[in-house]
C-alpha cells in the first residue's frame, strides 16, 4: 500500500459529528507524521490538522480549534479526525497524507495522499 485510505464522511447536520478515519500500511508510513486537509469546491486545499508519529505533538488550524481533535493508535496503524460542533463552512473533501517533517503544517511538507473522503454538513 503506497497511499493511505480515509473513510468515516457523510452528511451530518449542524452542530453534529463525524470521526474519520485514516488507514495506511505501516511498511510503508512508519515512523512519519500525519495530517489532515480539506478542499471545498472552488477553494485552495487548507491544513486542518497534523500529529507527530508518537503523538507528542499535534496541532490544529484556527478555524476548527476546539471543535476538531486528532489522534492516532499506531498499533491500529489509523489516524483519527473527531470533528464535533460540525458547521457547513466545514463542508469539503477530506485528505490524509504522510509528513516529511515532525509536526508539518504546509502542503509542501506532505506526501503521500489519499483518496479523500466527502463531508457534508446541512444547515
Amino acid at each position: 500500500q503506497v497511499q493511505p485510505v480515509e473513510s468515516g464522511g457523510g452528511l451530518v447536520q449542524a452542530g453534529g459529528s463525524l470521526r474519520l478515519s485514516c488507514a495506511y500500511s505501516p511498511r510503508t508510513f512508519s515512523g512519519l507524521s500525519m495530517g489532515w486537509f480539506r478542499q471545498a469546491p472552488g477553494k485552495e486545499r487548507e491544513f486542518v490538522a497534523a500529529i507527530s508519529w508518537t503523538g507528542h505533538m499535534a496541532y490544529v488550524t484556527d478555524s476548527v480549534k476546539g471543535r476538531f481533535t486528532i489522534s492516532r493508535d499506531n498499533a491500529k496503524n489509523t489516524v483519527y479526525l473527531q470533528m464535533n460542533s460540525l458547521e457547513p463552512e466545514d463542508t469539503a473533501d477530506y485528505y490524509c497524507a504522510a509528513g516529511r517533517t515532525i509536526l508539518p503544517r504546509t502542503v509542501g511538507d506532505f506526501s503521500s495522499w489519499g483518496q479523500g473522503t466527502q463531508v457534508t454538513v446541512s444547515s
